[in-house]
């Protein structure tokens, strides 16, 4: 796990998709928590808990993925994921000019001065923010 905490969420989260597995593991941090609940309320994951390691007190959050089942042909991922601002280049946008993500149907997970939310959220409240990832 590196700086970047989003990129390592939505990378273990595309990671375990592609590879069909059930459940992930991730570090949990008051950012990734609030991530997290934003994919279970739009329904991109089933099932999400806190585990808390005995030893050495480490929070991780676990979550259920939703895939697919007894699907023959080609596995396409669920989940499409992208990260767009990152530490060595932020990206922002007003409430105007936030993307949709194929007219609605995706998300786009913002960072505002009021918590981190959705696009149509933001949208609502009329504020902007630093446009954390796609999800679609």
């Amino acid at each position: 796990m590196g700086k970047d905490t989003i990129a390592d969420i939505i990378t273990s989260i595309r990671n375990a998709d592609m590879n069909r597995k059930g459940t992930v593991r991730i570090a949990s941090t008051n950012i990734t928590e609030n991530v997290v609940k934003i994919l279970l309320r739009e329904g991109f994951i089933e099932n999400a808990r806190k585990l808390v390691e005995n030893k050495n007190k480490k929070e991780f959050l676990v979550l259920t993925l939703r895939h697919r089942r007894n699907r023959k042909g080609p596995y396409r991922p669920i989940l499409n994921l992208k990260r767009i601002s990152r530490p060595g280049l932020r990206i922002y946008f007003n409430y105007r000019r936030i993307p949709r993500i194929l007219d609605g149907m995706g998300i786009v997970i913002l960072s505002t001065s009021r918590g981190i939310m959705t696009d149509r959220a933001a949208r609502l409240e009329r504020i902007g923010g630093e446009i954390l990832c796609y999800i679609w």
